[in-house]
C-alpha cells in the first residue's frame, strides 16, 4: 500500500501537507521531521524509517511538513507555530477514527513534539524521540512527558549526546528508556537498519 496525500489546517488556519497510510490496528502515529532551516522535511531518511517501522506493525501513519516546508503554507516560526501544526496533525488522525495516536519525532521534530505535549496540551498515547538535540535546543528539565517511552540516539551524536540525555531523560519521564546505537551520529547514515530494528522491537 502506498501513502496518500493529505491536506489539513493548523490551528491558526495555515494549510499543511502530509502523507497518510491507513493501518489495521486502530492505532496511529504522527511523525515530525528535522529542522526546516537545515533542509529537514517529511522525506528525511529517519522520518521514512519511523514511518516504515510503524506501518509494518499495523499503525496508521501520518508524516507531514511543518509550516513553510514543501507545499505547506506559512513560514518557519522557531518551534512555536509548529506546536500548533503537531496538534492539528493529531486532531486530523483522531478525526479519522484512530483512537490511540502516538507521537514520534526526529531531532527538531522531537523538540517540537516535547514542547507541544508539555506546553500546548498535545495528547498522545506514547511518545518516541529520535536524537532530541539537547545540546542545540532548549529542552527544559521542567518538561513533563508522561507519555514518553523511548529515546534513541547515536554514540557519536554531537547534537543529542548520550551523556547529556542520560541525565535529562529521567527528568522528562523516569520510566522512559534510552537506547544508544553504537557508532551512529545524528544522521544515522549507515545505521538505518539498526534504528529500524530498535523501533520495531519497541513497538
Amino acid at each position: 500500500m502506498a501513502e496518500k496525500k493529505l491536506r489539513f489546517e493548523s490551528g491558526d488556519g495555515i494549510p499543511l501537507e502530509g502523507l497518510l497510510l491507513e493501518g489495521h490496528t486502530g492505532r496511529g502515529v504522527v511523525i515530525t521531521h528535522p529542522h526546516p532551516l537545515y533542509g529537514g522535511d517529511m522525506y528525511n531518511n529517519v522520518v521514512a524509517i519511523l514511518q516504515s517501522a510503524f506501518q509494518e506493525t499495523g499503525f496508521s501513519t501520518l508524516r507531514f511538513n511543518f509550516r513553510g516546508v514543501g507545499a505547506s503554507s506559512g513560514a518557519y516560526d522557531d518551534g512555536d507555530g509548529e506546536q500548533q501544526d503537531v496538534n492539528a496533525a493529531l486532531e486530523a488522525m483522531q478525526d479519522m477514527g484512530v483512537s490511540a495516536v502516538d507521537l514520534a519525532g526526529y531531532s527538531f521534530g522531537a523538540w517540537v513534539n516535547a514542547r507541544a505535549a508539555s506546553e500546548a496540551g498535545a495528547v498522545c498515547a506514547r511518545m518516541i524521540m529520535i536524537a532530541p538535540p539537547a545540546a542545540m535546543l532548549d529542552f527544559s528539565p521542567a518538561l513533563n512527558l508522561p507519555s514518553l517511552t523511548l529515546v534513541i540516539t547515536g554514540s557519536r551524536d554531537a547534537f543529542a549526546p548520550p551523556e547529556m540525555l542520560k541525565k535529562q531523560v529521567p527528568l522528562w519521564n523516569p520510566a522512559a528508556r534510552l537506547e544508544v546505537i553504537k557508532g551512529a551520529d545524528h544522521f544515522f547514515y549507515g545505521f538505518e537498519k539498526t534504528l529500524a530494528d530498535v523501533l520495531k522491537a519497541h513497538l
